[in-house]
């Protein structure tokens, strides 16, 4: 996996007043059910954070009640005065049979210039796609319209919610590229809610598991080591992250194409912590 073009993040914790969002000794009851209880998160401006856990565990849970959606019967949230988050669900079901091109589908919540959307596109690589039927979009294409329409409001903050469910992984390799990208350009903060441990793991710079309350949280390497993530996902998912942080000397575009880098003086390889 190509090493991400962007600045790690400083191994010192940021003060409380320079946090973009912040949850102390979180409860969030979903009718009779306790589904997270005593989860403390905080997202300093500019890191990559991943939020990781079995099926149920609270992650999407825990990325609404960031997002303001879901309030919690206890603890504290506190954000950034006038803090913009921008959020990519997991996916916005439409309707085949309903004409929706990409120029009305980023325009459906707010209204922009027809010069922002098509920034907003390129920088994600897909102005070409401005006046396809969103519903023939391929699950790559698709992800990165919905990209552009989160960029469009201009974020501190970026939640992605499940980005690379149905992307092959040529397609998982590129969109994470393109994030680091959009981190190193814009200073944004991202939350990544994900299943793919491997890939968007080692694309991170810090790492937390969740199963109803946090179980282990640090750098990709620490969290795989711990005896918590290792008693929920198994000693063979370690071995396996390891794998994927492989040194190459390639990226992929937005179809999932080759593009060699060996002869770019300016590109770099590896993995882990430092995206």
């Amino acid at each position: 996996m190509s090493k991400f073009h962007a600045e790690p993040s400083s191994d010192h914790p940021a003060p409380a007043d320079a946090l973009l969002v912040s949850l102390r000794d979180i409860h969030i009851r979903l009718g009779d059910r306790d589904v997270l209880e005593h989860v403390n998160l905080s997202i300093s401006p500019g890191e990559i954070v991943t939020l990781i856990g079995p099926n149920g565990a609270g992650k999407t849970t825990l990325a609404r009640t960031l997002l303001g959606i879901l309030k919690p019967v206890g603890g504290q949230v506190h954000r950034k005065t006038g803090l913009k988050i921008g959020y990519v669900p997991q996916r916005i079901e439409l309707e085949r049979a309903l004409p929706l091109t990409v120029r009305r589908l980023l325009g459906l919540t707010a209204r922009y210039t027809e010069t922002a959307m098509i920034d907003s596109l390129k920088e994600v690589g897909a102005d070409h796609l401005i006046d396809r039927q969103a519903s023939e979009l391929s699950g790559g294409e698709y992800q990165r319209v919905l990209l552009a329409r989160a960029l469009l409001g201009n974020p501190e903050l970026l939640i992605l919610d499940e980005p690379t469910r149905g992307i092959d992984f040529a397609g998982q390799s590129a969109l994470y590229d393109q994030l680091a990208h959009i981190r190193r350009d814009r200073g944004t903060a991202i939350l990544l809610v994900s299943h793919d441990l491997h890939v968007v793991m080692a694309a991170s710079d810090r790492v937390i598991c969740v199963n109803g309350h946090v179980c282990c949280e640090g750098t990709p390497e620490a969290v795989t080591s711990d005896p918590a993530y290792v008693a929920l996902f198994g000693p063979g998912h370690t071995e396996s992250l390891a794998i994927f942080k492989h040194h190459h000397d390639h990226v992929h575009d937005l179809s999932g194409d080759v593009h060699d880098h060996s002869h770019d003086p300016h590109h770099t390889h590896g993995g882990g912590s430092n995206v």
